[in-house]
């Protein structure tokens, strides 16, 4: 997969996943699937099926380069700027330990900090929410 497609291919994936859901469940949906990924393209490769886990690997990281192109300098600042940072740090990470001794491993600690961030988009997410019920209660009356 050429670099031009694997960043149509996030981009693709970053946008379906934002028409069918708000913007930050798809966050959400989109990291869940990039720590999926990660944990099939180890089994795959840990199964010798190496191609399969080549593609699963690529699509961690299109998933994961997806998101740090859809994010916006000007209205993120730097929160937009470290979360940029982070995803291609991941990305790096992900691409060097491939097929490397310590597979596993560090693709635990990628997962882990996946996850995290994960964690962290949810914890945004039901804070936007409970900003809206009171809004909406309100607007009721």
């Amino acid at each position: 997969m050429t670099q031009s497609s694997m960043a149509q291919f996030a981009s693709q994936a970053y946008r379906g996943a934002a028409v069918a859901v708000p913007p930050l469940r798809a966050v959400i949906l989109l990291l869940n699937g990039a720590v999926s990924s990660l944990q099939k393209c180890l089994q795959a490769q840990e199964a010798r099926r190496f191609e399969e886990a080549h593609a699963h690997l690529t699509r961690a990281t299109a998933i994961l380069r997806g998101l740090s192109l859809h994010l916006d300098p000007v209205r993120g600042g730097a929160v937009a700027d470290r979360l940029f940072e982070t995803y291609n740090a991941l990305i790096i990470a992900a691409l060097r330990a491939y097929g490397r001794p310590h597979m596993r491993e560090n693709f635990r600690r990628i997962s882990d900090s996946l996850l995290d961030l994960r964690q962290s988009w949810e914890a945004v997410d039901a804070a936007a929410r409970s900003a809206r019920l009171p809004a909406d209660s309100a607007n009721r009356r």
